[in-house]
C-alpha cells in the first residue's frame, strides 16, 4: 500500500472529545482521483475525508485520524448522529457505475485493517455512506464488494438464515434499526438494506430481506443492543 501525504485544510477537532468508532466508505463520483483530491482540499468546497484511494491502489492521507474530517453530513448510525466526530472517512475513486479495481480493493483492505486495529473498531461498524444517510446518498453503490470485506473480518455479511413464509414491513424496519439504520419508513430501509446486501433484488419486500436483516440485528446489535427494537 503506497501512502502519500496530501493534507486538506477541511477538518477540525472532534466534538466533545469523541474518538472514531465507525468507518464510512464513499465513492467520489468524480472524473478521476486528481479531481477528487482538488475538491477534498479546496476550502471553498468544505468537504474532505481522512483518505482517498485511487484505482491503482495509491492511498492519499488528507486528514489525520485524530481529527474530524467533513465527509458524512447529516445522517445517523444507531445513537450516533454526529457521524463526522465519530468516524474515519474513506473515499474511493469510482463513479458508482464501474467495478472497483483489484488494486484499489487490496489497498482498502490494508488500510482498513490498520484503522480497525488502531481504534478498536469492530467490523460491523464499517458502513457505507448510504447506510447512514439512505435518503441522500447511494455510495459506495451496488458494485462495491461488501462480501469480500466481510471475508477478511473488515465488515459483516448476513449468514444463511432460513427465510420465513412472508415479509413483515414493521418487523423488517425494527430489525434494520436494531442493526443501526436510521429511523426511516420501511420502504426507505428496504431500499437501503438491499443496496448493500441484495443489490439485484427488485419489487416488494421478500422473506429473504427479512431473514437477512433479522440475522444481522441478532448478531450485531448496534450500540450493544441499547434501545434496539
Amino acid at each position: 500500500m503506497r501512502l502519500v501525504p496530501h493534507p486538506s485544510p477541511n477538518c477540525g477537532a472532534r466534538r466533545d472529545g469523541a474518538q472514531p468508532d465507525l468507518v464510512v466508505i464513499h465513492y467520489t463520483a468524480m472524473p478521476d482521483a486528481a479531481a477528487a483530491l482538488a475538491r477534498l482540499s479546496d476550502p471553498a468546497a468544505e468537504v474532505s475525508a481522512h483518505y482517498l484511494i485511487g484505482v491503482e491502489g495509491t492511498v492519499w492521507a488528507l486528514v489525520p485520524e485524530e481529527d474530524r474530517a467533513w465527509h458524512a453530513g447529516a445522517g445517523a448510525w444507531g445513537r450516533v448522529t454526529d457521524v463526522n466526530s465519530r468516524s474515519i472517512g474513506i473515499e474511493l475513486d469510482n463513479d458508482g457505475d464501474q467495478p472497483f479495481a483489484a488494486a484499489q480493493m487490496a489497498a482498502l483492505e490494508g488500510l482498513l485493517a490498520g484503522v480497525l486495529a488502531r481504534w478498536r473498531i469492530p467490523p460491523e461498524r464499517v458502513i457505507g455512506h448510504a447506510d447512514m444517510a439512505p435518503l441522500r446518498k447511494a455510495d459506495p453503490g451496488p458494485r462495491f464488494d461488501w462480501r469480500r470485506l466481510a471475508r477478511g473480518a473488515l465488515s459483516v455479511w448476513p449468514g444463511a438464515a432460513a427465510a420465513g413464509p412472508g415479509h413483515d414491513p414493521a418487523a423488517f424496519a425494527a430489525a434494520a434499526r436494531a442493526f443501526g439504520y436510521p429511523d426511516h419508513p420501511p420502504a426507505v430501509l428496504l431500499d437501503a438494506v438491499r443496496r448493500r446486501f441484495r443489490p439485484w433484488a427488485r419489487g416488494p419486500g421478500e422473506p429473504a430481506d427479512l431473514a437477512l436483516i433479522v440475522d444481522l440485528a441478532r448478531r450485531f446489535p448496534v450500540d450493544g443492543g441499547a434501545g434496539a427494537a
